[in-house]
């Protein structure tokens, strides 16, 4: 494609290749755009079969299309899993790949007015945020065995799902006039498999932990935090991939959707909420280990009761905030390496010392002494000074 004649060659062009992925296709569209004049213009959209035969013709046909001579990066979002494979396959031909979530890409199109919401449009507004964006961080694959723990630990919430279904089944059916016996051994037996799975995926997850030593003592560090188990370390780690995108507590906190937003307008006074515009999975893990810091922990049992004497009627606000101290928790200890210490808090931290003053008190104006009289003089009419 070429770029409008009203665009300038220069610092100020930008190119980037939207892609809006699906389970059977992916649809591209190239952009260019130029900063000083603010023209863009754009290919039309094509769709590619989500095959490595696809990603081949995709990175051809950007390279045909795009202006040589100047950085052409890819970007994307993280629909369900369909995108890693062809996320995984330009990394490593030495592409630049961008992911961006969902709802900031809404977003985007709609600061743009851009209404229409079809495959063709998402990848051209796509292509359009990353020319336009100056805050796209470059997304690099996790390591494996962060990979691999978070398919283990979503597995093993999934088989704890199911157990606690199997469990309410069971119970419905003993309450029955008349139980069927082979419903009733059917339940059973399924709910003994799954039991089976739930033992076996536990021995993975440690087996898994024990291949990276600095990672098993890590956990193991932390998890002598009270009310924290190493199942609950190990998924808070795999979901953020080792805190590695990470910088610092307030990103912790959004991207497990724990970061607290007021919604005021008018005279009403504002609702203070957690967003939930975050990992899911983190706050289900973190939810059961909270309710047991609120009673072991010392320093999560004080602000639990604290918090709890504000909201007396609204104990769930409370539980909330545990939860957000104790992933900030996970994050301190991983990033600072130290042992967690139970008397360690505010009012235990040591006072600073005060400065020692270079002159004596004879030599200092007393704040309640009076001001001196620069017109006094002696008897014989000599200023004093």
């Amino acid at each position: 494609m070429k770029p409008d004649p009203l665009m300038s060659l220069d610092k100020y062009f930008r190119q980037c290749v939207g892609i809006d992925i699906s389970k059977d296709k992916f649809t591209a569209c190239l952009f260019m755009y130029d900063r000083g004049s603010d023209v863009g213009c754009c290919t039309e959209s094509i769709d590619f079969p989500q095959s490595k035969t696809g990603f081949n013709q995709l990175v051809k046909w950007s390279r045909r299309e795009a202006q040589k001579g100047f950085p052409m990066p890819f970007l994307m979002e993280p629909t369900s899993t369909y995108y890693e494979k062809l996320a995984y396959h330009l990394h490593k031909i030495g592409q630049t790949v961008y992911i961006v979530l969902p709802n900031k890409a809404r977003k985007f199109c709609e600061y743009e007015g851009i209404k229409t919401k079809t495959d063709p449009m998402d990848a051209r507004c796509l292509a359009l945020m990353g020319c336009v964006s100056r805050k796209l961080r470059p997304w690099e694959p996790p390591k494996a065995i962060y990979h691999e723990l978070r398919q283990l630990t979503r597995l093993r919430a999934d088989l704890t799902k199911m157990q606690t279904q199997l469990l309410n089944h069971i119970e419905s059916v003993d309450h029955m006039e008349s139980v069927d016996k082979e419903v009733r051994k059917c339940y059973g037996k399924l709910l003994e498999s799954v039991r089976k799975q739930l033992e076996k995926n536990e021995k993975d997850i440690e087996a898994k932990v024990a291949q990276d030593e600095e990672l098993q003592e890590r956990v193991k560090r932390i998890a002598t935090a009270k009310g924290i188990r190493a199942t609950t370390i190990v998924c808070v780690i795999a979901e953020t991939e080792g805190f590695h995108l990470i910088n610092n507590r307030k990103q912790l906190t959004s991207y497990a959707g724990l970061d607290v937003v007021a919604k005021q307008s008018g005279k009403d006074d504002p609702k203070h909420v957690i967003s939930k515009k975050g990992n899911a999975n983190i706050r289900a893990a973190l939810y059961m280990p909270a309710l047991s810091a609120a009673r072991c922990n010392r320093q999560m049992k004080e602000a639990y009761r604290r918090i709890c004497g504000k909201h007396p009627d609204a104990k769930m606000i409370s539980v909330t905030a545990v939860m957000r101290r104790l992933l900030l928790l996970i994050y301190t200890l991983w990033k600072n390496g130290e042992e967690y210490d139970e008397t360690r808090d505010k009012t235990h931290m040591p006072k600073k010392k005060e400065p020692e003053c270079e002159y004596g008190p004879d030599d200092c104006i007393r704040p309640n002494s009076e001001p001196m009289d620069r017109d006094a003089a002696d008897e014989d009419g000599n200023p004093i000074f």
